[in-house]
Parts: C-alpha cells; sequence; structure tokens
C-alpha cells in the first residue's frame, strides 16, 4: 500500500505505508517540536523524505 501527500505548492509525492499509517506519521511531527518534519519513504526511490506537516494539504491511497 502506498500514499499520495499533496502539499501546498501543487507538488505531490508517493510514500511507503497506507494513509491511516502516514497520517499518524505527520500528526506526530506537527505536534513535536518546531520544524521537525515527518521522515517517510518515497515508493519510487526508496529514499528518506523529510515533509514539512505544515505544508500537506491531501492524503490519497494509490496502488503502487
Amino acid at each position: 500500500m502506498a500514499t499520495e501527500i499533496t502539499l501546498v505548492d501543487g507538488g505531490r509525492c508517493h510514500v511507503e505505508g497506507d494513509t491511516r499509517a502516514v497520517e499518524q506519521t505527520i500528526l506526530a511531527a506537527a505536534r513535536g517540536a518546531i520544524m521537525e518534519f515527518a521522515w517517510l519513504t518515497e515508493v519510487e526511490s526508496g529514499e528518506q523524505l523529510g515533509i514539512n506537516p505544515e505544508h500537506v494539504v491531501m492524503l490519497r491511497a494509490i496502488t503502487a
């Protein structure tokens, strides 16, 4: 399962995990320290992405 994250600038990224797990990671980062990133794994490259929770607009489940 994978999730598409849409950011305020219209950019999109596909990360590993179902939407609930990704949502929880983003919410945990938002509740953490100032400028704490939500660290997720990009589907296409397998690389770690640090996403600013304040820039997330939408989550959508996708098939990887």
